[in-house]
C-alpha cells in the first residue's frame, strides 16, 4: 500500500476539522450576537429577523473590510522587508509585478467563505450567496494572481539564455488563456453549483464555436511554437518581409501577432501565421556573423576591352596592388610565349597576351586585400559575369568588417567610388546607357560636321 496516502487522508482531515471549528465558532458568535440583539430593550419592538439578518451581514461585511484595510498593508510591508533582504532578484519581479499584492486581497474572502456559514447556520439562503460571492471574488483574485505570476515569470525567463529561444509572450499569453477559461469554467460552477467536472460535457458542443472565435489564436500558437522550435524568429531579429511591407527589427513576438518596427520608425504588424504560411528573410545569420556580405558588379563597355600594350605595361607597373602580380604574370607570358616562333608572335592574336579587363580584376583584388575596413577571414572573390547587352559585369563579391547599417553603407560606396574613378587608368570605360544628353550632343556634332 503507498504510504502517502494515510498522510494524504490525514491532511484532508484537518483541512475538515479546522473548517469545521471556524464554522462552529462563527455560529457562537453570531448566536451570541443575535442573543445581545434580543436583550436590547428596543430591539423586539422595531426589529425582526430581517434586521438582525441585516446586522449580521453588516457585521460581517465589515470585518472583511477591516481586515483587508488593516492586516493588508502589514502583511506587504513585512513581504517587503523579506524580499529586500534576499539576494535573489526573482522575488523582486513577483514584488513588483503585483503577485504579492494579489494574493493579500485572498483575505477578506477567505474570512466570508468560512465564518459565513456559522452566521447565517438558521438562513441558508443567505449563507448560499454569501459563499457564492465569495467564491466568484477568490476566482477573480486568483485570475488576477496567475496573470501577475506568468508576467514575472516572462521577465524572469528572457534573462536567461534559454528565454531568448522561446517565445515567451506567446507562452505567457497562452497559459493566460487556459487560466482564464479555467476560472471562467469554475465560475459558472460556482454560480450554478455543480461540480465543474459535469460542465465539461457540455464543452464539447461548444466546440465548433470555440474553434471558429479563436481560430486565429490557434493558428497563433501553433505558429508561435514553430517558430520558437525551429528558432526562426526571435525578439531583436532584423525581419525583411516585403509581403507586408516589412523591414526592420522584431520588438514583439504574440500569440496572433508580430510587430516589426521598420527603419522609418513605422510599425508593422504581421499576423504570427503568415511566417510559417509565407516566407521571409531573417538578417539574424548576418548579425552573428564576423562580417556584412557586398556583392555588387560594375558594368565594363565591352568595346574597351583590349589587349594590353607596351605603354600599358610601362604604366601598369607603377601601380601599387598589381605591381607584383603584373612582373609574374609576364613571366609566365614570357615564358609561355617562348615555346613558339618570334615571326608566329609577332601576331598579337596568337600567343598568349595580357587583357586591361584582367589586370583591372587582379587590382581589384589586390585592392580589397588591403582595405583595412574589409574582412580578410571571409570570402573575397572578384568574378566575371555573363554579359547581357548591358556591358561586362565585373562582380564584387566581400565582407566588410563593420556590419553597422550606416558604415556598412560608407564603405561600400567609397570602394565603388574608387573603382568607377581608376577604371579609366586601365584604359576601360564603365557601361551607361545613353541618355537623353548623349542623343543631343551626337546631334550638335553631327550638325556642325554638316
Amino acid at each position: 500500500m503507498d504510504d502517502s496516502q494515510p498522510i494524504k487522508t490525514e491532511a484532508v482531515k484537518a483541512i475538515e476539522n479546522t473548517t469545521q471549528a471556524v464554522t462552529e465558532s462563527a455560529a457562537t458568535m453570531a448566536e451570541r450576537l443575535s442573543d445581545w440583539l434580543d436583550s436590547l430593550p428596543w430591539f423586539p419592538d422595531y426589529a425582526g429577523d430581517a434586521t438582525a439578518h441585516a446586522i449580521l451581514l453588516g457585521g460581517l461585511l465589515l470585518c472583511a473590510w477591516v481586515i483587508y484595510i488593516v492586516f493588508r498593508p502589514i502583511i506587504l510591508k513585512w513581504v517587503r522587508h523579506i524580499v529586500s533582504k534576499t539576494p535573489y532578484t526573482w522575488d523582486d519581479e513577483l514584488l513588483g509585478h503585483g503577485v504579492f499584492r494579489w494574493l493579500t486581497h485572498l483575505l477578506p474572502g477567505i474570512f466570508i467563505l468560512l465564518f459565513a456559514p456559522g452566521f447565517f447556520r438558521n438562513t441558508p439562503i443567505i449563507s448560499k450567496a454569501l459563499d457564492t460571492a465569495a467564491e466568484l471574488y477568490l476566482l477573480v483574485v486568483i485570475y488576477f494572481v496567475f496573470d501577475s505570476l506568468f508576467n514575472a515569470i516572462r521577465v524572469i525567463m528572457q534573462r536567461s539564455r534559454l528565454g531568448n529561444h522561446l517565445n515567451l509572450i506567446a507562452i505567457s499569453q497562452v497559459a493566460k488563456l487556459i487560466t482564464a477559461m479555467v476560472i471562467f469554467l469554475l465560475c459558472i460552477a460556482a454560480v450554478l453549483q455543480k461540480p465543474p467536472v459535469a460542465l465539461l460535457s457540455g464543452l464539447g458542443v461548444l466546440a465548433s464555436v470555440i474553434m471558429l472565435v479563436f481560430k486565429d489564436v490557434i493558428l497563433g500558437f501553433v505558429a508561435g511554437i514553430q517558430l520558437s522550435t525551429n528558432r526562426m524568429l526571435s525578439i531583436g531579429d532584423w525581419l525583411e518581409m516585403p509581403s507586408h511591407a516589412a523591414d526592420g527589427d522584431v520588438e514583439e513576438i504574440g500569440l496572433t501577432t508580430v510587430k516589426v518596427r521598420n527603419f522609418d520608425r513605422t510599425i508593422t504588424t504581421i499576423p504570427t501565421y503568415s511566417l510559417i504560411s509565407q516566407s521571409f528573410k531573417n538578417w539574424r545569420g548576418m548579425s552573428e556573423s564576423e562580417g556584412r556580405r557586398i556583392k555588387r558588379s560594375i558594368l565594363i563597355d565591352t568595346n574597351s576591352i583590349q589587349l594590353v600594350t607596351p605603354e600599358m605595361i610601362k604604366r601598369f607597373h607603377e601601380i601599387e596592388h598589381i605591381s607584383d602580380y603584373f612582373a609574374k604574370k609576364e613571366k609566365e607570358v614570357e615564358s609561355y610565349n617562348a615555346k613558339f616562333s618570334k615571326e608566329r608572335i609577332k601576331n598579337r592574336v596568337n600567343g598568349r597576351r595580357l587583357t586591361n579587363v584582367g589586370t583591372f580584376r587582379a587590382y581589384i583584388v589586390g585592392y580589397l586585400q588591403n582595405h583595412p575596413d574589409i574582412n580578410q577571414n571571409m570570402t573575397l572573390l572578384v568574378r566575371q559575369l555573363a554579359p547581357e547587352g548591358r556591358g561586362l559585369p565585373i562582380e564584387i563579391y566581400c565582407f566588410s568588417a563593420n556590419k553597422n547599417w550606416g558604415a556598412y553603407e560608407s564603405i561600400q560606396a567609397d570602394i565603388f567610388d574608387h573603382l568607377f574613378a581608376v577604371a579609366s587608368e586601365f584604359d576601360l570605360r564603365i557601361f551607361q546607357e545613353p541618355s537623353g544628353s548623349d542623343f543631343r550632343r551626337l546631334l550638335d556634332e553631327e550638325a556642325d560636321e554638316a
